[in-house]
């Protein structure tokens, strides 16, 4: 199995059939794979297999009831929805495949499915006349139309007796499959070099300038580039973060310690340049040698304006596309242009850091990204790895995009 649901958010759906035992087995492999699982059982999959088992595998409490009080107070089905990476029902029996179809959502698992903007999958398990009934054919085809993957079953010896397709995968095959279905290829050959977390600028030997970002962005991001095929350079400030898999972490300290290893990485070879971290903008003039002693009521210390970083990187010969992010707390749109326009960036991300639920040390974000020819997208409030998925997506469009026209 190889490491590629690491980090990852998995819902899994658990409805009504023989195969729920398999169920059990899967949520072990999506484990080891190093997926978090939370487990959705419709009232039918509890007949087969108790929430309890569940819960013992998943780690997490199981999630049974749609107007359940403890959970509305708690993570409500709408903040499950959010949560997931990835929502998979297996088995999915007939009567839910369609249901989910037809839009119904009168449970959990139902609702949470149509209020979910993660992947979708889905495993059916059913009798093989039931699966090779033309309205389970049509209900098949209606979920792919709707972006949904569906996980076709196999064939052989079924409980009921019967012979034919119809039998869920395995667990070490659906995993396998979950794992595939966050391989976009996107990026595949590029190199990508990201700037992520702080800067510290030091005043003397204990104390330093720096500000909350907690990198989170940034190494979202770099699992997202890794995702979609790419070679990953990620240069961090001080963060309390684990490097992500596939990935050449570069740890720095200082504004001017990042400027030299971004030139360095992109000299080395850098299709695109991603530029999350939130480098101070000022350092001290003079580093004390000594602890600054606490005399008086005041000090006065200067200050000297530090390097653009992902200025330089957007101005040198042979540049690659560069991403920049804007950190804004008012007139977020104005000053994002502004950035894009003077910094001769390719794109850029702005976020409004002023709100409280969003932006730094959270695990959300939202962001606006403009582009050249007024170019405009709305990244609406999901985790952080949702929009960095959708941030590599549009890296990867726009820079097919300038490839096309400079053929």
């Amino acid at each position: 199995m190889l490491a590629t649901l690491t980090h990852k958010r998995v819902v899994l759906g658990v409805s009504g059939g023989i195969a729920a035992y398999k169920s059990a087995d899967l949520v072990r492999r999506l484990r080891d794979a190093g997926a978090e699982v939370q487990v959705v059982m419709t009232a039918a999959a509890q007949q087969f297999i108790t929430p309890l088992t569940m819960q013992a595998l998943s780690g997490n409490p199981v999630h049974t009831e749609l107007l359940n009080a403890d959970a509305e107070a708690g993570m409500g089905h709408i903040e499950l929805a959010r949560w997931a990476d990835l929502v998979l029902i297996a088995p999915a029996s007939a009567d839910v495949m369609a249901r989910l179809a037809q839009g119904v959502a009168n449970d959990l698992l139902t609702t949470l499915w149509l209020a979910t903007r993660a992947k979708r999958a889905v495993a059916p398990a059913m009798n093989q006349q039931m699966w090779a009934a033309q309205v389970t054919q049509d209900n098949v085809a209606k979920l792919q139309t709707h972006q949904v993957t569906v996980f076709q079953p196999a064939s052989g010896s079924q409980a009921c007796g019967d012979v034919g397709a119809g039998r869920m995968l395995e667990a070490v095959e659906l995993a396998q499959h979950c794992a595939n279905l966050f391989q976009t290829g996107a990026l595949t050959g590029k190199r990508v070099v990201i700037t992520a977390g702080p800067t510290r600028e030091a005043l003397d030997p204990v104390r330093y300038i720096s500000n909350h970002s907690s990198g989170k962005m940034g190494f979202s991001l770099a699992e997202a580039c890794i995702e979609a095929g790419a070679h990953v350079t990620l240069i961090s400030g001080p963060v309390h973060l684990a490097t992500p898999d596939r990935v050449a972490q570069v740890k720095v300290i200082s504004a001017l310690d990042m400027l030299a290893a971004s030139q360095k990485a992109v000299a080395e070879g850098c299709d695109l340049f991603i530029a999350t971290a939130a480098v101070a903008d000022y350092r001290p003039a003079n580093i004390a040698e000594q602890k600054i002693k606490k005399v008086g009521d005041a000090i006065s210390i200067e200050l000297v304006k530090n390097p653009d970083i992902v200025a330089t990187i957007a101005q040198l010969p042979n540049r690659p596309f560069v991403l920049g992010f804007a950190a804004e707390t008012e007139r977020v749109e104005d000053y994002a242009r502004g950035k894009l326009s003077a910094k001769k960036l390719d794109m850029i991300a702005c976020n409004d850091v002023s709100r409280a639920d969003i932006g730094f040390q959270s695990d959300d974000n939202a962001m606006t990204v403009f582009w050249r020819n007024n170019g405009r997208v709305q990244l609406d409030k999901s985790p952080k790895a949702h929009i960095a998925r959708a941030l590599v997506a549009l890296c990867a469009q726009q820079m097919n995009n300038l490839d096309e026209q400079s053929r």
